[in-house]
């Protein structure tokens, strides 16, 4: 009894410390009609825990450092103001959350990492509702935790010979969230480095000069429900583990080098349920170890897979392949662990038993995509008659593809996934 007794005394007594810290939190209010118009004054007399109301205007107050945890709420999206020259705003401290902020015109520099909004040695923070504006840096995080992006746009590029940098930038943190951004301009849309146990969903990466999403050193995170389109080449995968993408669209990344994945040294990581539509590769895989590739679709791809004989145990698994001009492609002599049960269009086999499956393997490589990794000039030759006999022959008696690349159970009839439940903003 008296054990009870004391609890509820020790819940009553931090009810009314909360009651009296909350009491105890003030609001100021900048405007520039206002009492107090400029807002690095607010952050001097603001204390821990207080909320500062930024209502509309342009506010070019140079370089602005936070080292104090409130919140800061925007009315009528004012604008901090950079003016080509300065940091907006760089936040030192724990529980700060921001909202409904215009950041733009941060300054630029080759040598020094500006930044619209910087992270820094701090944890628990949210920013939510902003938009930065022909930023170098948009957002650039370093040494944090537990930090959330949500809900803003990031779009730059927009002043002609003006360099951008990275649009979400984040280096040696961990428990971070980006949900519902968008990002668009940038070099790269989003950039992780030494990053872990982190979730990026539901954003949209597009028309970045580089990489959509490029990550390196980061593991242990999850991709999901993302849109990465007309980026300049696709998402690369570097030197990381345990990275699960699930259910994104990766589309329209064109060039000489573009592809929708690069996968570079990377293992025990998954890939399921994702749309690859129009990229010149959709995936390309080097020193990728233990992946799986599981219900996908590929279409329209200039290659569909190009799995480096660097790779191995990959395994290839109940996905569409539709209208690729070339499947699969490799370097030497690939192993898979498994590939099969996979819908491949240009399959020619037949199913006598009505199962569904193929009586015959499919052997996706063609000896025309052996001859082009070989000697990439070959391409002009695509669509002659005498690449069609070649391929033909080869189907027939196998003597130069590889015998153990085979589907042994192909299916008939296109497999219907559930993938992406996102409906995508660029279509």
């Amino acid at each position: 009894m008296g054990r009870v007794f004391e609890f509820k005394i020790g819940l009553l007594l931090s009810f009314l410390f909360l009651i009296v810290s909350l009491g105890n939190a003030a609001t100021i209010v900048v405007s520039p009609k206002g009492q107090e118009k400029v807002i690095s004054n607010a952050f001097e007399i603001a204390q821990n825990g207080d909320t500062l109301i930024v209502q509309s205007g342009v506010y070019q107050e140079g370089a602005m450092i936070l080292k104090k945890g409130i919140t800061i709420i925007g009315e009528g999206t004012p604008v901090i103001d950079g003016q080509n020259k300065f940091e907006n705003l760089l936040v030192e401290h724990d529980n700060v959350r921001i909202q409904g902020i215009v950041f733009k015109n941060s300054g630029s520099s080759s040598f020094t990492d500006i930044a619209a909004l910087k992270i820094k040695n701090s944890k628990n923070i949210v920013i939510e509702n902003c938009v930065f504006e022909n930023n170098f840096f948009g957002i650039h995080t370093i040494n944090s935790s537990y930090i959330s992006y949500l809900n803003n746009e990031l779009i730059s590029g927009m002043t002609k010979g003006k360099p951008s940098s990275n649009g979400i930038h984040c280096w040696k943190s961990n428990h971070l969230t980006l949900k519902n951004n968008t990002v668009k301009g940038h070099r790269d849309g989003i950039y992780f480095e030494f990053v872990t146990q982190s979730t990026i969903e539901n954003n949209h990466s597009v028309g970045n000069k580089r990489y959509g999403l490029h990550f390196m050193f980061s593991h242990d995170n999850l991709y999901k429900k993302n849109e990465f389109r007309g980026n300049g080449a696709g998402v690369a995968v570097m030197y990381s583990k345990r990275v699960h993408m699930i259910n994104n669209l990766f589309a329209e990344n064109w060039g000489n080098a573009a592809y929708g994945v690069l996968l570079k040294e990377i293992d025990d990581s998954k890939i399921e349920n994702n749309i690859f539509q129009e990229n010149t590769i959709a995936i390309l895989a080097d020193g990728a170890n233990r992946i799986q590739i599981f219900n996908n679709q590929f279409t329209k791809n200039g290659w569909a897979l190009k799995i480096q004989a660097s790779c191995s145990d990959v395994e290839l698994n109940k996905n569409n392949f539709i209208a690729n001009t070339f499947d699969l492609a490799t370097n030497g002599n690939l192993v898979m662990k498994s590939m099969d049960g996979n819908y491949w269009d240009k399959y020619e086999g037949y199913d006598l038993n009505k199962d569904g499956v193929g009586d015959v393997p499919y052997r996706p490589i063609t000896f025309y995509s052996l001859i082009i990794e070989r000697n990439p000039g070959a391409l002009m030759l695509f669509r002659s008659f005498f690449v069609k006999l070649m391929d033909k022959a080869e189907s027939v008696f196998p003597s130069l593809t590889p015998e153990n690349l085979k589907d042994t159970a192909p299916i008939m009839r296109k497999i219907k996934h559930s993938v992406n439940d996102t409906v995508f903003k660029y279509q």
